[in-house]
Parts: C-alpha cells; structure tokens; sequence
C-alpha cells in the first residue's frame, strides 16, 4: 500500500538554466514530444478480408520541451527574470539540467535549449510572475531512453 512518502513532492524535482537554478520556482512542467508517420499497408492477397486495417507507426522526430513558472523577486540569487532577459537577447541556446534534488543529483534532462517564450505578468496589489518556455536545440546530452554509448558511465 502507497504512503505518502512513496509520492514525489513537486518541490523535490528541479531544474537549472546555465547552471543557475530557476529563481523562486513555483511549477515547472517538462513535455516529450513525438511526431509519427503512419503506414497503412494492405494486407497480402492470401489474406482473408478483414473489417479493421489497422496503420503501422514510426517515430521521425522527437523533441522536448521545458516550461517554468515562478514569483519576481528583488534579492534573487539563482536565475531571475533580469537575466533570462538577457539570456533570451542573446539568441542562443542555453545549457538546461532537470533533476530530483538529492546529495549527489544526476540530471534525468541535460542539453542544449532555446528560450522561445518569455512572459511576464505584474497584476495590481498582486504577486509579479513570470513564465519561461525551452525547446531543445538538438539531441540533448542527456534524456531518457537514451542510447548508450558504451564509451562512458554517465547516463
């Protein structure tokens, strides 16, 4: 029977932007993406006729995405708004690590990501927030399932 230590706490799962972690985080979401081509063959002619044809899948691209959510504030020391501005006009990738806070964290997401979305939100008499949205700029270092390369030990 599950307790509610067997449950991973929110608070518990991280992520970092150019080493730095995401500043007074408040939800962040991680998004694996597949686009598929279907292949619908028709059966051999030996076949009996069939009522469902079901298509084969294949998988032709695969990216991820990465979303944060957090509060502005003013004695930041991990990664604030002011410098993801910054990171975002500079036009390049940026290095982003998501992991499960531990002494020794191996990141299960580590490579290359582009800032596609910068948004933020200053409410009258109500907390400023701001969103970040990542995409991957190619095959990442590290992720799951990855193949392996028989040269390292690192995932």
């Amino acid at each position: 029977m599950a307790t509610s230590m067997d449950y991973m706490n929110g608070s518990d799962v991280l992520f970092t932007i150019a080493g730095k972690g995401y500043g007074h985080c408040t939800t962040h979401s991680v998004t694996f993406n597949s686009e598929t081509k279907e292949r619908a063959v028709k059966p051999p002619v030996k076949n009996k006729q069939s009522k469902a044809l079901f298509s084969g899948k294949g998988v032709t691209k695969m990216s991820i995405s990465v979303h944060g959510e957090g509060f502005r504030y003013k004695g930041e020391e991990e990664m604030s708004l002011d410098e993801i501005r910054k990171l975002w006009g500079a036009g390049q990738s940026v290095v982003l690590e998501c992991f499960e806070r531990a002494d020794s964290p191996a990141p299960y997401l580590k490579g290359n990501f582009v800032i596609t979305k910068l948004e933020e939100s200053s409410p009258a008499q109500d907390d400023a927030t701001f969103n970040v949205d990542f995409e991957n700029d190619g095959e990442p270092e590290v992720y799951p399932g990855q193949p392996t390369t028989g040269g390292s030990d690192t995932p």
